[in-house]
């Protein structure tokens, strides 16, 4: 019998870690200009993303 080759769903990624997926609404602007700033430093939306969330928990826990 021959096995089928699970083939990857397109569009989707692997998780990295213990990441997992947090689906968000925002305004379609900001979105692009993520996008390009990702782009523009050769990361990944999901990390600056990440990075913006991580700076704004630590501000608000100074408060």
């Amino acid at each position: 019998m021959i096995e089928k080759k699970k083939s990857a769903k397109r569009g989707r990624r692997s998780p990295l870690g213990d990441r997992r997926q947090f689906l968000t609404m925002m305004d379609p602007e900001i979105i692009r200009a993520i996008k390009m700033a990702a782009i523009a430093e050769d990361r990944a939306a999901w990390s600056v993303m990440e990075e913006a969330a991580r700076e704004w928990l630590e501000r608000r826990k100074k408060r």
